[in-house]
């Protein structure tokens, strides 16, 4: 069955419907609108955000209401240019920035529209009706959401390029980092890419931490200097950083984050932690003088991620653990929320070889 000017009328996609109900079910592929490009995706990583939709039917505080389409890392080729001329090409493979800087409300900085307090992002219900994310083999996106991938890179690579600006923009918020001690709390996708970004950035030796093997394995093989077991807290403390990265988004990570810290040092927050209130050690924040510091998504760092990847100065390869096609996408899921065993599982949307 054919749809829109030759596109399938269905695409399978990667649909939440409550709490415990995840489907792989086609939905119907529109026509795009004018300042929309089709993509054909290739690969997508998934989120913790998926994760928590699918097991809880809420992320934080953005509570499904309705059935919502997964998945914002993505990358794919543009099959059908934007008709109103902006965006790239046809045939050009692209990664693709999911958010949506929200009009007027709160004021802001102006050159930090991941703050605007209306944004949007794919695959998010934090609004009603909700944005549908792009786990699907097709999908309309705006033209200004994607960015052409660098010649040779591949898109595999490329998939991470979400999640690493995530990473690049919580090292960002720690200032300059080259010469300096790292310590990286939590080494789970964002936390072993924020590895990864240290590593780039020149940081004289870092430390991450983790509960499980698996994560701290993946850690030393983009950049990490030494490994330590989250129970460690001896160990953490000793670190004495300059510079910690919290990704565990436990009210215990950050009490080590805040005791790995060197007095005067700086604690990045990265790792979202639940909403409502939480239990943070501030007595020796202040005491220390310690700088704590909030990391939320990333704005156009993404272009510097893509460029560091394409010339190899950022190694994410071995934080890919796990690739499953699409009819195995329930299978995928069930891996990925196993963080002992997993890095990052991407679903390949790929068909399959004739």
């Amino acid at each position: 069955m054919r749809g829109v000017a030759g596109l399938p009328a269905t695409a399978a996609a990667v649909v939440a419907h409550a709490a415990g109900d995840l489907r792989i079910e086609d939905i119907p592929v529109p026509a795009p609108a004018s300042d929309e490009a089709v993509i054909e995706v290739a690969f997508g990583g998934i989120c913790g955000s998926d994760l928590h939709y699918w097991l809880h039917g809420a992320a934080g505080e953005s509570i499904l209401k309705a059935p919502l389409v997964l998945g914002h890392e993505i990358v794919g080729t543009v099959i059908r240019a934007a008709s109103d001329g902006t965006g790239p090409a046809a045939g050009t493979a692209v990664a693709v920035h999911p958010a949506t800087p929200g009009p007027g409300g709160a004021r802001y900085p102006g050159d930090r529209p991941n703050l605007s307090p209306g944004c949007t992002y794919l695959g998010s219900a934090a609004r009603f009706p909700h944005t549908d994310g792009a786990f699907s083999r097709y999908v309309n996106l705006p033209a200004r959401m994607l960015r052409p991938l660098p010649a040779g890179l591949e898109l595999r690579t490329a998939a991470l390029a979400e999640p690493a600006s995530v990473a690049w923009h919580a090292v960002s918020r720690a200032g300059d980092v080259a010469g300096k001690t790292a310590l990286v709390i939590g080494s789970g996708p964002i936390g072993a890419l924020a590895v990864a970004v240290l590593k780039r950035a020149g940081a004289r030796r870092i430390v991450a931490v983790d509960m499980h093997e698996r994560p701290l394995e993946i850690a030393r093989a983009v950049g990490a200097d030494a490994v330590l077991k989250g129970d460690a807290a001896a160990a953490i403390a000793a670190v004495e950083a300059d510079i910690v990265i919290e990704s565990s988004g436990s009210h215990q990570g950050l009490a080590s984050a805040i005791k790995g810290a060197v007095r005067g040092g700086r604690v990045v927050m990265v790792g979202l932690l639940p909403s409502g209130p939480q239990p943070v050690l501030i007595s020796l924040a202040i005491t220390r003088e310690l700088e704590l510091v909030g990391s939320f998504r990333f704005n156009d760092e993404i272009d510097e991620v893509l460029g560091a990847l394409a010339d190899g100065s950022l190694l994410v390869d071995p934080v890919v653990t796990h690739a499953f096609t699409l009819d195995r996408g329930l299978e995928a899921f069930d891996v990925a929320r196993n963080a002992a065993v997993s890095g990052k599982v991407l679903l390949d949307f790929r068909p399959a070889p004739a």
